[in-house]
């Protein structure tokens, strides 16, 4: 098998200390591909699960719009930074810390649908610039509240000062600013002090090799240690046309859910099979004669 036909999904735990293009780039190197992506940046000090797509895989990361996250987090307070993290520049420090019940209410508080502001510090492109490159040249701008998820936050008291905390998330979750926003509730301030991410989407730390792991193995061992691009996918329905409709499907074609005796709801995506297994991500869409899986990305050309 050539580099170029080399595709599917393998998920690394990342160290502290390097960024999540770091890890790319070394993916890009060991598997001799420019075609590489991943399903979410993780900053410098975090570590934990990067999912990183190569090949053809790359395509689907911008499909991934569900990809709900799990980590383990260390909450700090008595301080804010610039950074909402303990590398950034200390702003404020309070010493009136309040009670641990008064903590874990607070924390608890801000689980289900709330609205966060991403923090100048972060990957965020906003007309075209990073959001942590303005930051570094002592540029701030206004940046538009998003409503994420908190699917579920427990707090755990380590010292008086440092709590852990487990939390179940959204895509597009900070927990940075999870902390900072805690810290303010609370009036004290707060920043996170840690962070290991230990579940993305459906691949969690049992998944993960590390950097080291990857880097001893073979090219043909790289190659037998990645999974199949429809893992990614793994919390989609699967559809199976047949004949006349996949012909259509392989054309590109809308497939009428009246017509295929399918109902999967509006805007859903929905993994396409043929006898050979996956090929493509479908969308349901809505046309002038209803309701229809649209192919919207092909992973696997005939």
């Amino acid at each position: 098998m050539s580099t170029e036909e080399i595709q599917g999904v393998i998920a690394v735990d990342k160290p502290s200390g390097v960024t999540s293009h770091d890890i790319v780039n070394k993916m890009r190197r060991l598997y001799g591909t420019k075609k590489i992506g991943h399903t979410g940046t993780l900053d410098p000090m975090a570590t934990g699960v990067l999912v990183v797509l190569i090949g053809r895989a790359a395509k689907a990361s911008e499909y991934l719009l569900s990809d709900g996250k799990i980590y383990d987090a260390t909450l700090r307070l008595g301080i804010t930074s610039t950074t909402e993290d303990t590398q950034g520049e200390i702003l404020t420090e309070c010493n009136d810390i309040p009670c641990e019940s008064d903590v874990l209410r607070a924390i608890e508080s801000f689980k289900g649908d709330i609205m966060q502001t991403p923090p100048m510090y972060s990957a965020l492109k906003v007309n075209g610039q990073k959001l942590v490159d303005l930051a570094r040249r002592g540029i701030q701008i206004q940046r538009e509240q998003r409503q994420i998820t908190i699917y579920g936050i427990q707090g755990k008291r380590i010292t008086d000062r440092e709590y852990s905390m487990t939390v179940s998330c959204s895509k597009g979750t900070y927990i940075r600013t999870l902390c900072a926003d805690i810290g303010a509730r609370l009036k004290c301030g707060a920043v996170m002090s840690s962070l290991r991410r230990i579940k993305s989407g459906a691949f969690t730390l049992d998944n993960c090799y590390t950097v080291q792991d990857i880097e001893e193995m073979t090219l043909q061992e790289r190659i037998d240690a990645l999974l199949p691009t429809e893992q990614v996918f793994s919390e989609y329905p699967v559809y199976k046309p047949s004949g006349f409709f996949l012909r259509l499907c392989r054309d590109g074609q809308q497939l009428y859910q009246s017509k295929i005796k399918t109902d999967f709801p509006l805007d859903s995506y929905v993994r396409l099979y043929d006898e050979d297994g996956f090929f493509a991500l479908g969308q349901v869409q809505t046309f002038e004669e209803g309701s229809a899986i649209k192919p919207v990305k092909v992973f696997k050309l005939k």
